[in-house]
């Protein structure tokens, strides 16, 4: 299934509330889109459509933010930009996705997609385009 929503950036709630309302609570979601398209501030706003208060960050150089929600669940928040799939593999990483929670990941490849969907997990893709005055925000579930 593919959805695509045009949006500003003051109106990235539309993006969330489909997400919200489609995605199950423990899922894997791919956030795909060139530098400054807008994936760590998508990740915001879903931290804070959770109730997640408090700066939420890119997780540039940790790999890796957690963040425990207001309703008891989880966001955990990756940043793959500089790490390959043979490196993820080494350190163990992907035993993370066994945590329950919504994990967002920023800059993952398409081999981790296939390793993941062929053990068994969903994985969801928000590609984001920047365009002159809003964004376009392409879904696939």
């Amino acid at each position: 299934m593919v959805k695509e929503i045009q949006a500003s950036l003051t109106e990235l709630d539309k993006v969330v509330k489909y997400l919200n309302e489609t995605l199950p609570s423990n899922a894997i979601v791919f956030l795909r889109g060139d530098l400054a398209a807008g994936k760590t501030t998508l990740t915001q706003a879903i931290a804070k459509s959770k109730g997640i208060e408090g700066e939420v960050t890119s997780p540039t150089f940790s790999l890796q933010q957690c963040y425990d929600a207001a309703d008891g669940s989880s966001l955990y928040h990756y940043d793959l930009y500089r790490l390959d799939h043979e490196e993820f593999m080494q350190l163990g990483l992907f035993e993370e996705f066994e945590k329950s929670g919504w994990h967002i990941v920023e800059w993952g490849s398409d081999e981790l997609k296939a390793f993941l969907e062929g053990v068994g997990y969903n994985v969801a893709i928000v590609e984001i385009e920047a365009n002159e005055y809003n964004r376009t925000y392409r879904i696939i579930i």
